[in-house]
Parts: C-alpha cells; structure tokens; sequence
C-alpha cells in the first residue's frame, strides 16, 4: 500500500469521517451526536486534516486566536495509520499554522500521557477544568 499521506487545513472534512476517525482511533467523543460533532467543527477555527487515497485518517481540531494560545481539542489518527508520525504531523502542522506566538496547550485522554511528552509537551501543573454535564 502506499503511503502517501496528505495534509489539509484548507477543509472541514464531512462529519461522517470525523465520526469513523474517532471511532477507529477510540476517540472518547458523542459520536452518536451528529448535530454536536458537526457543531464542534462549525465552531473550531484550526482544523488540519490527513487524508491517504482521498480518506480521511487523521485530524487535529483547534480553537485558537493565533496570536497568544492555541488549545488543540482533538487529536485523531485511525489505528491502521498509528506509529507513523501522522499524529506528530498533524501537532507540527496546527503549532505552524497557529504561528511561533502561540503556546499549543491540550487535555490528554489517560491512554495518551505518555504520548504528548515525545511529541514535546510539557506536564502542566497549574490546570483547572470544569467537568461538562452532559
């Protein structure tokens, strides 16, 4: 199989892929909310997206205002595609496009934490959260 991959950030993807990422990725997100995922990317402002024969495989979802501080909210690559540096492309790509101002901060699933600090992340110790309710 080749394994050229592409990279966007020029497109929201169609919710339906989102869905299939996340669901092979084990993604914890209301997959079954179509309207909440769809709401989730109508309002993220950074999406950049990997896509291999014009599929979806991966995607990072950010909120940022590109000039102090860039939350990335989701970071998703199909199981088929881990351990090929995608994730770490799609990390790379949204802290260039959100611009050398901008701190690249995120909540890590428990699976994750020992990922995020390969990929150059720092624990932080000074984070609060308020947990949704629904």
């Amino acid at each position: 199989m080749e394994r050229i991959i592409q990279y966007r950030n020029d497109i929201k993807p169609d919710t339906e892929s989102i869905i299939r990422v996340y669901q092979d990725a084990g993604l914890n997100r209301p997959i079954h909310e179509l309207n909440r995922i769809e709401q989730m990317y109508m309002n993220s402002n950074l999406i950049v997206s990997a896509w291999h024969n014009n599929i979806l495989i991966g995607i990072a979802r950010s909120l940022t205002d590109y000039s102090f501080c860039c939350y990335l909210s989701d970071l998703a690559v199909c199981k088929k595609y881990q351990c090929m540096g995608v994730g770490k492309k799609l990390i790379e790509l949204t802290k260039e496009y959100a611009g050398d101002s901008c701190m690249l901060l995120l909540l890590s699933a428990p699976s994750a934490m020992n990922y995020y600090p390969k990929m150059g992340f720092q624990k932080a110790k000074n984070a609060f959260l308020q947990e949704r309710i629904r």
